[in-house]
């Protein structure tokens, strides 16, 4: 029924899906890129329509009485942006304990302008051993989908050209608040 009417929900608001399902169980869906508040709603909808279920961090803020409940039933998990706590070692091991796990994450990190992407994403999916679903969120042609698998070689320059040509055409809402798809100078070890 959530199939469904995800499905329908998409359609009667212009959008289009364009999902080609990984053939693994376990990976990174990164979502690019992310300059409003709708791309969780969009993105959640474009899941469901294809019977992904998915886990996502947001702001412990976020996560405030009765919302706390739905974005926890609907995949959340909260984290306080505030302390480092070792984030890519908690969601590898998460990965690791798993028999299946979808995980999405920006690597944007915000809905405003930023100078860079974080890499997080990419060291996740190297510790954890899982590969990136280049995932995208169109506003000009109002379509979302799930786009080609990065399986990260451990050269993150090279990976990131990769990344960089596949999202270099694609358009949020709010065109003004995409930073460059590029790397922070300094790579963390």
């Amino acid at each position: 029924m959530l199939k469904f009417l995800s499905k329908l929900i998409l359609k009667l608001s212009g959008w289009h899906t364009d999902v080609t399902l990984p053939k693994e169980k376990k990976y990174i869906l990164m979502g690019a890129p992310h300059t409003t508040n709708w791309d969780l709603p969009i993105a959640l909808l474009c899941c469901w329509s294809t019977s992904t279920q998915i886990n996502w961090v947001g702001k412990k803020q976020l996560f405030i009485g009765p919302l706390d409940y739905l974005f926890r039933a609907l995949g959340g998990i909260p984290v306080d942006r505030s302390v480092a706590t070792g984030f890519i070692e908690q969601i590898a091991h998460q990965f690791d304990n798993r028999e299946k796990m979808v995980f999405g994450i920006t690597p944007e990190g915000t809905r405003s302008k930023t100078e860079y992407w974080k890499t997080g994403f990419y060291y996740i999916a190297l510790k954890a051993k899982v590969p990136v679903c280049l995932a995208y969120i169109d506003f000009p042609s109002k379509t979302i989908g799930f786009g080609k698998m990065l399986y990260p070689s451990g050269d993150i320059k090279k990976d990131f050209e990769l990344i960089k040509s596949f999202y270099e055409d694609k358009t949020g809402r709010y065109p003004e608040n995409q930073g460059p798809i590029k790397m922070r100078n300094k790579i963390p070890q």
